[in-house]
């Protein structure tokens, strides 16, 4: 585990055009999990940011976060 959670230094391009809050909201999204260990990767960064900027609905990013989560679980 990094000793910080710098994810926007990390992936820059998925919070290009976002403002502040919703960069800083999207990274305290992860802190939690990060502070028990878990290591976020850029397409869980990426689901939760595209979903921010209003690229798909709320459907689909639950959609894609459950696979994200099943990958995880079958490795």
């Amino acid at each position: 585990m990094s000793k910080i959670l710098d994810l926007e230094s990390r992936w820059p391009e998925l919070f290009a055009g976002l403002g502040s809050q919703s960069r800083n909201a999207i990274v305290q999204a992860f802190v939690a999990s990060w502070h028990e260990g878990w290591e976020p990767n850029r397409e869980d960064v990426e689901n939760l940011t595209n979903f921010v900027r209003g690229t798909y609905e709320r459907a689909e990013y639950l959609r894609r976060a459950g696979a994200l989560a099943t990958q995880m679980l079958l490795k």
